[in-house]
């Protein structure tokens, strides 16, 4: 056969296990797959049977289907493996009877070359080549990109990954041993210290990392880890060093520089040639959904200055593994070399490095002699750094940063060189060319990587325990590499079973927890460094009512003035632990909110005064934009201190919390505050109504209801029922409108509620004059409407409820008018106009009388033409331009609901004209009605076929000043808008 193949085909084991056709990476599909080809390609050119692959992979507990398994992975890794056209029997992979053999004349090996280059080493250094040895040594090492094998289950991966791991340290050992030898002992001192502080008990490590120091003059250090090394074997071992350690120990004492450095060794420094170093750490993540920021790291630098890029994010959000990859794609670009620096800021085992260390590290790392470097002065540092560097092109990579005061010392000199700072922090003390924020990844790339770490085979079958897992995991890539390596290395479990044990704020960060790896514990790194003030706002988040969230929450929550409390967020937002999409509004990592919460729940005293206070701001905000005025709320506490200056403000504040609001009521229900639940609802009814969100309105009413029994104002019974009456009779469903006003009549009357049983009745009323409460309409219904009503009224009146008085009034009056009393009707009119302004808000009898004519129109159609044309005419003789111009409103629906559109029109275009010049602009319910009156015009245009002119007045609608604030008419125009173009 060919040995074409030989050439083109390469596999790589000593990192992620991957194979490349003519540098081409190929598809050799999930880990399992890799982890049946890893035993086959590590015993090249033996027969390996079935039986002994199966323990390989699946140790004991391999699948009952036994053989069968194999061929469903060996077949696919044979179509990947070989070139087209490739026979069975020409296979990388043979087989027969029983077994699989790997042929290793047809791949490239990177074991092969590690063992050759490996044996030249040896081979060099045994004829004094030292030089030789060490660069076949280094290229022997390069040959690893990360840990080997890794990610692969299963006993033999497990076993070759110690055997290799333990192969590259000999290795690193002999090629430090060879750079002391050379008097290369400042390049080695690092790298030996990390071999040997990677196993303490290892005495041969020890040795060389005291002969490196020795070369580096730094006798008394090398002293210093002996006797660290002779204390630690004595106190817990219980032995001496050995006798190898014990003699590098006197040849140090005695400055045996032959014993130590060889027979050539010299004592005085002379010029070398300095190699490109490239410390990258291995790139061993996949990289998923950062296509767009890794774009931006590896844009070329500008070649006349420094370049510096900045990487921020939460914890475990996946900045280390971005700007390595970035740095690999450009390491190419820096022929000086690719220097990589964990600062440590957020390291648990670690002590963070000053700069100083930092400094005297990559000064070493570019070839400068440590009798060249300062020990301690940082001024002298940094000038012999930029000095050094002056004339060289480096990319620098600096990782888990903590501030800017630590990075400025360390940046190089050279033009075109290029620095990469990855941490939590938002370094707005450092000048940067480039910033990157990276954010949790988005539903389907979270998808993608749990599919990369599980297989197909795990995920494909459970799409929804995928789906719920991501939104558990929030997109934070290291919970979701944290929850695939717990099933990886769970075979038996599913996904749905590990999302079920993840239900719950506790066992939901307690499973994100893999070894030394934890979600939890990389949250908490970053708020074990705030001072005491930042760590009291962070647990405070956590409590807060709705995902986002302005600044008014947390202060009130801390009890602090809203400039202060900015200050906390912004400086926890640059500390990656809370985020600012836009501006003014502040969220919570779902993950990070959760561990806030936790840390709250450790001081109940604080959560609570803080959860209540954020409940309170809520409510008052409802009460205060509500126009029922302070007599439509009796009971529970009255707005004070609120840090509105109107109703207005309240109004817009709520507006900014968007669909959220309805969780309000369900996040003190499940808090235990069920008079806040309650009292919150009944205070945001009149603002649900008001936009339209009536969905909504019902949604928070019944949770509350559901918790009412738990309230101790005993009013929130009925009062809670009358609000769901209201909603339902805005919703146009009169029938369960009755119901529960009904409800509301008989539980107040028992419990001797005045208030809520005068509310129950107007709404009765209203309904009753309709025929929807009673035998029907005519003179009987009405005169039953009219006491009911009277009734109520003077309840109303009795408890002072300027509102109810005016619903009360304006249902009358339409009685009245009915029965031909024109003039008791216009009278009720202005009397409950007169009501609306004792409010201080006069639009609330337009609330009143609106719903009263839109009942009428939709249950007495026939009647409707002739009463609203009376009706406008009594509100134009009222002396109410806005009445008037709601009531023509409701006249052009009648006409064109009586197939006269030209007349429809005309009413509109009338009410509109009147209703513009005294529109404040940007005022809520006159944008709404504006909204109103051009949809009512548009669908009229639409109806007489005038399509142009309908478009216009549905853009027009679309156009107005906060139109997003009213999602009814919002939606109506949009629709209208739509159904134009077509």
């Amino acid at each position: 056969m060919d040995a074409e193949p030989h050439r083109l085909l390469r596999i790589a084991v000593l990192g992620p296990l991957e194979a490349r056709r003519s540098g081409t990476p190929l598809d050799l599909g999930p880990v399992m797959r890799k982890a049946v080809l890893a035993p086959l390609v590590l015993r090249a050119n033996t027969q390996v049977s079935h039986e002994q692959l199966l323990d390989d992979v699946w140790d004991a507990r391999h699948p009952g289907s036994g053989r069968r398994v194999l061929p469903s992975h060996i077949y696919p890794l044979r179509k990947a493996l070989d070139a087209e056209g490739t026979t069975h029997t020409d296979s990388v992979i043979r087989s027969g009877k029983g077994w699989y053999r790997f042929v290793s004349s047809q791949a490239h090996l990177d074991v092969t070359e590690l063992d050759e280059l490996a044996e030249e080493a040896r081979r060099a250094e045994a004829s004094g080549d030292l030089a030789a040895a060490e660069d076949l040594f280094s290229r022997a090492i390069a040959l690893f990109r990360g840990e080997p094998l890794a990610g692969l289950p299963g006993p033999f991966a497990r076993a070759e990954r110690e055997r290799l791991s333990g192969r590259r340290r000999a290795l690193r050992s002999e090629r430090l041993g060879c750079l002391v030898l050379l008097g290369r002992s400042a390049d080695a001192v690092d790298d030996a210290a990390a071999l040997s502080a990677s196993d303490p008990y290892d005495e041969s490590l020890l040795a060389l990392h005291m002969r490196a120091l020795y070369g580096g003059e730094r006798q008394a250090e090398a002293l210093n880890i002996y006797e660290g090394m002779r204390e630690r074997l004595r106190d817990e071992l219980g032995v001496d060093p050995g006798e190898e350690l014990r003699r590098v120990h006197e040849a140090v004492l005695r400055r045996d520089d032959g014993h130590l450095l060889g027979p050539a060794a010299a004592r005085t420094a002379r010029p070398r040639t300095r190699r490109a170093v490239n410390q990258l750490p291995g790139d061993t993540g996949h990289l998923t959904g950062r296509e767009g920021q890794l774009k931006v790291l590896t844009a070329s630098p500008p070649p006349e200055s420094v370049s510096v890029v900045a990487v921020d994010g939460t914890a475990g959000v996946g900045k280390t593994a971005l700007v390595v990859r970035a740095a690999r794609e450009i390491g190419a670009h820096f022929p000086d070399g690719c220097l990589f620096v964990d600062l440590r800021a957020h390291s648990a085992e670690e002590q963070r490095l000053a700069p100083q260390r930092v400094l005297r590290r990559l000064l070493r790392s570019i070839g400068a002699d440590d009798s060249e470097v300062p020990s301690d002065d940082l001024d002298e540092l940094v000038t012999l750094w930029r000095t050094a560097t002056s004339r060289l092109r480096l990319l620098l990579v600096l990782d888990d940063a903590l501030g800017a005061q630590q990075v400025r010392p360390l940046l190089p000199a050279g033009p075109g060189s290029m620095v990469m700072v990855a941490g939590r922090q938002r370094l707005a003390g450092l000048d940067a060319d480039r910033r990157v924020t990276l954010d949790a990844l988005g539903t389907a790339d979270s998808a993608a990587l749990l599919r990369h770490i599980l297989g197909k085979e795990r995920t494909d079958p459970e799409p929804e325990a995928i789906r719920d897992l991501v939104r558990l995991c929030d997109g934070l890539p290291l919970a979701l590499r944290i929850a695939g390596t717990r099933l990886q290395t769970r075979p038996s479990w599913t996904v749905a079973h590990l999302v079920g044990r993840m239900a719950g704020d506790e066992q939901r960060l307690s499973e994100l927890s893999a070894g030394d790896r934890s979600v939890e514990a990389a949250f908490r790194l970053s708020y074990d460094q705030l001072p005491p003030s930042r760590q009291h706002g962070f647990r405070t988040l956590g409590l807060t009512p709705t995902v986002e969230f302005d600044v008014l929450t947390p202060a009130a929550m801390l009890g602090r003035p809203r400039g202060e409390t900015e200050q906390i967020l912004e400086s926890l937002v640059d500390t990656s632990l809370l985020q600012q999409h836009r501006p003014g509004r502040y969220r919570l990592h779902d993950l990070v909110r959760v561990h806030a919460r936790r840390l709250a729940a450790t001081s109940p005293a604080e959560a609570g005064a803080a959860r209540t206070a954020a409940l309170r701001l809520y409510l008052d905000a409802g009460r205060i934009a509500s126009e029922w005025g302070v007599g439509g709320f009796p009971t529970g506490p009255q707005p004070a201190g609120a840090p509105f200056t109107g109703w207005k403000d309240a109004t817009v504040w709520l507006d900014a919390a968007g669909g959220e609001l309805a969780d309000v009521v369900g996040h003190a229900a499940a808090a235990g505050e069920a008079d806040h639940a309650c009292w919150i609802a009944e205070g945001l009814t009149d603002y649900f109504i008001g936009r339209g969100r009536y969905h909504e309105c019902q949604i928070a009413l019944e949770t509350a209801l559901a918790h009412v029994d738990g309230a101790a104002d005993r009013r929130m019974a009925p009062a809670l029922r009358n609000c769901i009456g209201l909603t339902c009779m805005y919703r146009a469903r009169y029938p369960e409108a009755v119901t529960w006003l009904r409800e509301a009549r008989d539980l107040s009357r028992e419990r001797g509620d005045r208030h809520e049983e005068a509310r129950a009745l107007v709404g009765l009323g209203a309904f009753g004059w309709l025929g929807t409460d009673g035998p029907g309409t005519g003179p009987a219904g009405h005169d039953r409407a009219a006491t009911r009503l009277t009734e109520a009224l003077e309840l109303a009146q009795q408890v002072g409820d300027d509102w109810l008085v005016a619903m009360a009034l304006g249902t009358l009056g339409f009685i009245h008018h009915h029965q031909g009393r024109s003039e008791e009707a216009l009278d009720c009119f202005r009397t409950a106009h007169t009501r609306g302004r004792a409010i201080g808000r006069s639009r609330v009898i337009r609330r009143a009388l609106t719903t009263v004519i839109d009942l009428h129109l939709t249950l007495l159609p026939r009647e409707a033409g002739v009463l609203l044309r009376q009706v406008a005419d009594l509100m134009q003789r009222a002396g109410d331009v806005e009445l008037h111009t709601l009531a023509l409103a409701r006249l052009g629906t009648a006409a064109h609901d009586e197939g006269d559109l030209g007349a429809a029109a005309a009413i509109y275009l009338r009410a509109l004209a009147q209703h513009r010049p005294l529109s404040a602009p940007g005022e809520p319910d006159n944008v709404r009605l504006e909204m109103d009156l051009r949809c009512r015009l548009g669908r009229t245009y639409l109806a007489a076929g005038r399509v142009s002119e309908a478009r216009e007045q549905f853009r027009t609608a679309l156009a107005l000043p906060g139109a997003d604030r009213n999602p009814k008419e919002l939606a109506q125009a949009r629709a209208g808008a739509a159904a134009g173009s077509e």
